[in-house]
């Protein structure tokens, strides 16, 4: 009960952040389990499993308060499926270390990015749809090595274009729902057919049921808080965000941070 409660909690504040911000739900889960001592293929699949209940409340309030695009939607979801098929399948049979510190560079850059932007360019662009595909694929294949990485990859992306912060955080946010149902089944597929034990997925159950709980509470705020704060407020904290979690990432990597 213990680690339910304390998964609870790290639900709880992950959706909160993500929520507002577009990302970091994965990426604060993952990392937490990683620090517990799952396996990397069992805690992205346990992390999916949790974002399954936790990005559809997620989603329908988005849709409420009208924070989504519907025409960077469908490619932005489309290409986030193949994307995060194609990464569960090599997640499941080869380490995804080795690509790691390039996802992290790559997530500096765009954190610096955005806070350029910022302070210096505020006015916003239409992001052309045609790139959406691409995006998606590159997204929902590192969040399905990483556990995370939807959030950082494509809202990073959207608004450093130039995209709404709003606009851009609810579509993301809402394309994940399908994004996270298709790791989450090519993981069971994966399990089913026997090329991937599972890492003793059922030891972990509390902590996903806590993750879960602790999401659901905080998701139905999720369209409210980012229809509410300024934009140039969630330009900064989407750059700022983007470079606390790659900076503590690469310390990880590197050896210097639990």
């Amino acid at each position: 009960m213990d680690t339910f409660l304390l998964f609870l909690l790290v639900g709880l504040l992950a959706q909160i952040v993500d929520g507002a911000m577009g990302m970091a739900y994965g990426v604060i889960a993952n990392t937490v389990l990683l620090a517990f001592g799952v396996p990397p293929a069992t805690a992205s699949a346990s992390v999916h499993v949790a974002k399954i209940f936790t990005g559809g409340a997620s989603a329908v309030s988005h849709v409420m308060h009208r924070n989504i695009v519907w025409r960077l939607f469908w490619p932005l979801a489309a290409g986030g499926v193949v994307g995060g098929v194609v990464g569960a399948y090599v997640l499941t049979g080869v380490p995804g270390e080795t690509i790691k510190p390039f996802i992290l560079a790559y997530l500096l850059l765009i954190g610096v990015w955005v806070l350029w932007r910022a302070r210096h360019d505020r006015a916003t662009r239409d992001f052309p749809p045609r790139y959406c595909g691409p995006l998606g694929l590159v997204g929902g294949f590192l969040d399905s090595i990483g556990g995370g990485g939807w959030g950082p990859t494509v809202t990073s992306t959207l608004v450093g274009a130039g995209a709404e912060p709003r606009c851009a955080i609810g579509t993301v946010n809402t394309a994940e729902l399908l994004v996270t149902s298709a790791i989450s089944g090519a993981f069971l597929i994966a399990l089913m057919t026997g090329r991937w034990d599972g890492g003793a997925l059922e030891q972990h159950g509390w902590a996903v049921a806590g993750l879960i709980v602790g999401g659901l509470i905080a998701a139905p705020f999720a369209g409210w808080i980012t229809k509410r704060v300024p934009a140039r407020v969630l330009t900064y904290g989407v750059g700022g965000l983007i470079i606390l979690l790659a900076g503590y990432q690469a310390l990880q990597l590197a050896g210097v941070a639990p």
